[in-house]
């Protein structure tokens, strides 16, 4: 332990009470703020730091406008959210780090509006008497899709158990090998199925099912098919997948159920925006699928939710079910699925719903943004590519164009870009820091420019 020197004792001395910073005018703010408590604790931790730093003859403002400043910096730093917004330059629209999909500003004011006052969850104006969550966003939902009847969940992987565990406990449901995928977080769906007790028949190979092999794999013991589409990977080469209308004739065939799980909640044609084909919510109910399900928060570009759509029978068996209550949406995620939907009803979801906006905007609005930061920061333009990911459209992906900065180190760069008050991601390429405009929100701006220039 390192001994005091006179000078350092001398210094110690010098050092102001508690009770003297307590009294300074500037104090006054940081007690409306945080708390008499809080702010003590954080001064005896501020002058505990300061000690140390005199004894390690390390410099250190002792003034008591310097030792308050320390404290409320402290303040910041323990209060700081760990949920955060950041300026996502990345270019990948929906990023599943970075929160998936943005609402729309209809769907923020109708969030706002409900958090902020008593509403109608589960109340019937009507009847004045309970009312029944899940009606909030069902006709929409049908409306959209030409489905007979909907319900929402917390997300799509619950919306995939809870139709397993109502509609195939005990019971065997069949999938091609092709489709046993694993989703984020190293959820793997034989897991999911076990979870739900039903149990998994697999036939074909990875990368090749036949309907015959369906036919094969039925027994008296099989509840369900089921398709996965993979959204979050492609098989290209000697590949082929049964086609759903087959899968859904031999299904009802053999009266059993036929289950669509698209993951990705596409209700928009992709190929019109220079997209892969990712096939729709509308031509599963087209091809009478009995159950589909998808996600809310990508490309449909809602809240995080598991939807599912289908006959209404076997949907009111899903809202019966004991597991439905456990895995439902809240208020925040109705109110922000049901404007997103809107967008949709009124045919304008290019125009309001951010993801939507991400994809059809132009290479020149693009191009004309990067050559307004060009202008104020300097580096390069360079020719790049905006993907679409969240597990949607695996390997296709959106020309744009790029700002490329030159850096000593790329790594240390992105450090200190992740470290501002408003956190900026980017794209590292050798010692060049890429940032893409598709994916930067135009009041987010001003701010990347100003960091930009620190570096």
């Amino acid at each position: 332990m390192m001994s005091s020197t006179p000078l350092s004792k001398q210094m110690l001395r010098q050092l102001p009470a508690i009770d003297a910073l307590l009294q300074q005018p500037d104090v006054a703010l940081l007690i409306a703020e945080y708390g008499r408590p809080i702010l003590v604790d954080a001064l005896r931790i501020t002058l505990a730091r300061a000690r140390q730093s005199v004894l390690n003859n390390h410099p250190v403002d002792m003034s008591p406008s310097g030792l308050i400043e320390a404290a409320r910096t402290f303040l910041v730093q323990q209060f700081q959210p760990t949920l955060r917004p950041v300026i996502n330059a990345t270019g990948v629209i929906i990023h599943t780090n970075l929160g998936r999909a943005l609402l729309s500003k209809a769907a923020q004011q109708a969030v706002m509006d409900v958090a902020s006052q008593y509403n109608t969850l589960e109340f019937n104006l009507s009847t004045g008497k309970r009312g029944s969550r899940y009606l909030h966003a069902e006709q929409a939902l049908c409306e959209i899709t030409g489905a007979e009847a909907a319900l929402v969940v917390n997300n799509n992987a619950a919306a995939l158990i809870l139709i397993l565990s109502a509609l195939a406990r005990d019971k065997s449901v069949i999938l091609s090998r092709g489709q046993l995928v694993e989703i984020g977080g190293g959820f793997r769906i034989p897991d999911i199925m076990q979870q739900s007790g039903a149990d998994l028949v697999e036939v074909g190979t990875t990368n090749r099912t036949r309907i015959a092999d369906y036919q094969t794999a039925i027994t008296e013991e099989t509840a369900l098919l089921m398709r996965i589409h993979s959204s979050n990977f492609k098989q290209i080469g000697f590949v082929e997948e049964t086609p759903l209308s087959e899968m859904v004739n031999l299904a009802h065939k053999h009266n059993l159920r036929l289950v669509d799980d698209l993951g990705s909640g596409a209700l928009i044609e992709t190929v019109q925006y220079g997209l892969a084909l990712e096939p729709t919510v509308q031509a599963s109910v087209e091809a009478d699928a009995d159950i589909i399900a998808f996600s809310g928060d990508k490309l449909l570009g809602g809240p995080q939710a598991g939807i599912i759509v289908g006959k209404a029978e076997l949907i009111q068996r899903l809202k019966k079910h004991p597991l439905a209550r456990a895995i439902r949406a809240d208020k925040l995620c109705y109110a922000a699925l049901s404007a997103t939907l809107d967008h949709y009803r009124k045919h304008q979801a290019i125009e309001h719903i951010p993801v939507w906006q991400m994809i059809a905007r132009s290479t020149e609005d693009i191009l004309s943004t990067v050559e307004a930061w060009h202008n104020q920061i300097g580096g390069q333009i360079i020719e790049g590519e905006s993907a679409v990911g969240g597990g949607s459209l695996p390997g296709t992906t959106l020309p744009t164009y790029l700002l490329a900065l030159e850096v000593p180190s790329a790594e240390r760069a992105a450090n200190h870009l992740r470290q501002a008050d408003l956190p900026i991601t980017a794209r590292i390429q050798e010692e060049q820091l890429l940032f893409d405009p598709r994916t930067v929100l135009p009041q987010q701006e001003k701010s990347l420019i100003a960091t930009l220039r620190q570096l």
